[in-house]
Parts: structure tokens; C-alpha cells; sequence
């Protein structure tokens, strides 16, 4: 039993190895080739142009680069926010919906019932029926306070 385990993870372990092995080989080669086009661009700039342009153009391609990565990063980093507050939303819906189903709470519920009385209770069941209905109801639809402006 454990042996196969042990095998599912020395496999999986050797295949990730593999793959990340093969993308710093791409990215060490990506490295190198951006470096030749930036040194062509350079020395074709610093021959028509001179040094104080070649500088300048080199400064401004990578400013330019670094814009786009930050952009990136910042459009990432987001959409991630995003993505945890519809998960924080989704979990706190389903906490509520389970707290219902769960055999202690009804346990307890048909125990209240019993010491009580279903006449007695019935027009509580009814208020509370009501109140979760228009609970349940406002559960879709956002809260305009805290809606954020469409982009």
C-alpha cells in the first residue's frame, strides 16, 4: 500500500524535476538571446547615432520592458484578489447553508420541540421561516455600499 504511494510520488517527483529543468534551459536561452539583440541594437544605435543615443535607446527598451512586467504583475495580482474574495464570499455561503444541515443542530432542534411544544413553537417556526426566506432572498444581491465602480 505504501509502496505505491511512494512510487506515485518519486514519479511525479522526477517528472517535476524534469519539466523545471527544461524551463530554466528555455529561460537561461531566452537570457542569452535577449542579450545578443540588445548588444546588436546597441551597436547599431552607437554606430549611426553615437554613444550618448545607443545609451539612451537601451535605457528606454528596458524601461519599457519593465513597465510591461510590472503592469503584468500588477493586473495578476488582481485578478488573485478577486478570485479570494469570491472565495471568501462562496465559503461564508456555505457555512451558513451547512450549519443547517448538521445532525447536532437539528438533534438539539427536535429536543426544543419536545420540551416545548409544536403549538407553542409553531408561530416562532413561522417568524423565523419568514426571516430566513427574505435572508436567503438577499444573499444574491450585492450590498451597494461596498460595490465597486465598473471599469
Amino acid at each position: 500500500m505504501f509502496q505505491r504511494i511512494i512510487d506515485g510520488i518519486s514519479a511525479s517527483t522526477g517528472t517535476t524535476v524534469r519539466l523545471t529543468s527544461l524551463a530554466a534551459g528555455a529561460a537561461f536561452a531566452l537570457f542569452i538571446t535577449t542579450c545578443f539583440l540588445c548588444a546588436a541594437a546597441f551597436i547599431s544605435v552607437l554606430q549611426k547615432y553615437g554613444p550618448v543615443e545607443a545609451c539612451l535607446a537601451g535605457a528606454g527598451i528596458f524601461f519599457l520592458l519593465t513597465l510591461t512586467a510590472a503592469g503584468s504583475y500588477w493586473g495578476y495580482k488582481r485578478e488573485m484578489q478577486k478570485r479570494a474574495r469570491i472565495a471568501a464570499e462562496r465559503a461564508a455561503r456555505s457555512a451558513a447553508s451547512s450549519a443547517l444541515a448538521d445532525p447536532m443542530l437539528l438533534a438539539t432542534g427536535l429536543q426544543i420541540v419536545r420540551a416545548i411544544g409544536i403549538k407553542r413553537l409553531l408561530p416562532i417556526l413561522a417568524i423565523g421561516g419568514v426571516a430566513l426566506g427574505i435572508m436567503a432572498s438577499r444573499a444574491g444581491v450585492p450590498d451597494e455600499a461596498s460595490a465597486e465602480p465598473a471599469e
